[in-house]
């Protein structure tokens, strides 16, 4: 079998299978940034929940510091251990089908000849979808105390879709929880333990993993129960593809299936992160695992809290990076920035002034580097609340002032346009740039803006950057196109100004985005 990577939430659950095999929520790893900032992060202050998660815990002391792996890491996992649970849930046999679980197992496996020495059914200790009652599904995960009376933080896609929630403490007692909330969009669940008080609970840190520290990782890989695991922070900032706002801190601690939602500590007993994923060819840990960034957990937990689901603000666009040839095309001294490649109409950012080709560069003063980041400043401001972006406006400086809106449950579709080889027929060839383009109006579905590309000569400058048939040219060089006249003028434009490329404005299925085109010379 082809050892090919996959990346995978690291919950154990029957929703994915046996623990012999990576299938829990895989997420294919994806370059593209589409923030439709509408989209946007956890926008809330500490003030508006009720979690006592900033203030110092009851249940541990901070001020012994393990400096160094020689020294040990048995005292901070003394202080730490007691407050993280084992999360078990049940949901009936439909809920499998909806968590896009797979069902890859594979009798025999090594995994599962290794649980067979443990006496679990069918080899399994409690394995998901076995030892239930007919219909039921259950599953496994990790999660840890924030509060004395119980409220507990786990991922989104451990308790999604459950009917009954479980966990176990580190002492043993099991106990009945109620889930709180969920936020699908960072995978952060908060919970609440029925029936007890004064858990030992630990504290989220304030401050930022740097890369080099050593963290501890607690967890219930493969449902073994409590487990501890060292390593050191190996990245920050890491976008996995599975949503607009990754910032993931990667370690290399050995994270398994089972650890989803466990903590991952500092060597002051602090939570640095939430384990939510792993990138293995085998299922198992090589050193590459993911964790949610404790300032995102605390923005949004506090919100569940306060009302069980997350505000996030938003100013309507779709971004895109500044990449070297946009950044040149456009005359632009860096590739910084975030690209406007589409402002939705009535939204804060169109109502503002802000256009399609503008690049955002700074947001209330802060430098905005990339779009991924922009995504993420946005999405950390409170809906209703102002905003100042600063422009790159056709070639000037220039702010716009704004008032963020909150992030739609829904977005618009858009029509998919679709070139029929016949119509090809009717296309003018643009062959400077390997194109065959036909004015939307003319084709079925495309609209009135702009012109269809018909064909794509596959050794073509504009294959390489990746247009394709049915895609609609809105823009040449700032100027829009409504026939093939218009593009060829717009071509003609950029060669007088000595431009070694043209920046085209596209809308491919129902999102618009630039392409930097090389000009051939002659």
């Amino acid at each position: 079998m082809t050892d090919q990577l996959s990346q995978s939430r690291t919950s154990q659950s029957s929703r994915a299978q046996q623990p012999s095999l990576l299938s829990a929520r895989k997420l294919a790893l994806m370059a593209s940034v589409v923030a439709g900032l509408g989209i946007a992060v956890y926008g809330v202050s500490p003030s508006s929940g009720g979690i006592d998660i900033f203030g110092s815990p009851a249940h541990a002391q901070t001020n012994n510091v393990v400096s160094s792996a020689t020294q040990g890491f048995a005292d901070v996992v003394e202080r730490v251990k007691p407050s993280v649970i084992s999360v078990k849930v049940t949901m009936k046999e439909r809920a499998r089908d909806a968590a896009n679980r797979s069902d890859d197992d594979e009798a025999g496996s090594p995994m599962e000849r290794f649980f067979r020495q443990f006496g679990g059914p069918d080899g399994l200790p409690q394995s998901p979808g076995r030892g239930g009652r007919h219909g039921e599904v259950m599953g496994q995960g990790s999660g840890f105390f924030i509060s004395s009376d119980g409220f507990a933080v786990t991922n989104n896609h451990v308790v999604d879709g459950a009917d009954k929630v479980e966990v176990t403490t580190d002492a043993g007692k099991t106990y009945t929880a109620r889930v709180i909330g969920t936020d699908p969009r960072s995978d952060v669940a908060l919970i609440k333990v029925e029936g007890g008080a004064d858990f030992p609970f630990v504290k989220l840190s304030e401050g930022k993993a740097r890369i080099g520290d050593w963290v501890l990782a607690v967890g219930n890989p493969f449902g073994l129960g409590g487990t501890v695991t060292a390593g050191i922070v190996s990245a920050s900032g890491r976008d996995i593809g599975s949503g607009p706002y990754d910032d993931f801190i990667q370690i290399d601690a050995p994270v398994n299936k089972g650890n989803s939602g466990g903590p991952a500590f500092n060597m002051q007993g602090e939570v640095v992160g939430v384990n939510t994923a792993i990138y293995s060819p085998s299922g198992g840990s090589v050193g590459i695992a993911f964790s949610i960034p404790a300032s995102t957990v605390r923005n949004v937990i506090a919100q569940l809290k306060d009302k069980g689901s997350v505000s996030r603000g938003w100013i309507g666009v779709q971004i895109q990076p500044v990449t070297q040839d946009i950044a040149e095309s456009m005359g632009l001294k860096r590739a910084d920035g975030a690209l406007v490649a589409d402002p939705q109409k009535e939204g804060p950012a169109a109502k503002a002034g802000v256009e399609a080709g503008d690049v955002i560069t700074a947001v209330n003063g802060q430098q905005v580097k990339d779009a991924r980041e922009l995504a993420r400043i946005i999405g950390g401001l409170v809906p209703g609340s102002a905003a100042k972006l600063d422009l790159v406006h056709k070639g000037q400086d220039k702010m716009v002032s704004l008032t963020l809106a909150q992030l739609p449950n829904t977005q618009e579709a858009k029509a998919d346009v679709e070139a029929d080889e016949k119509r090809a027929s009717h296309g003018t060839d643009v062959a400077r740039l390997g194109l065959t383009i036909a004015p939307a109006s003319k084709v079925d579905g495309a609209g009135n803006e702009g012109v269809v590309v018909m064909k794509v000569d596959p050794e073509s400058a504009a294959a390489d950057r990746g247009l394709k048939k049915g895609d609609v040219i809105l823009e040449v060089a700032g100027r829009s196109v409504g026939n093939p006249s218009d593009v060829r003028e717009a071509i003609e434009a950029a060669r007088t100004d000595k431009k070694r490329s043209v920046l085209m404005r596209l809308r491919s299925g129902d999102a618009s985005h630039f392409v930097a085109v090389p000009l051939a010379n002659g």
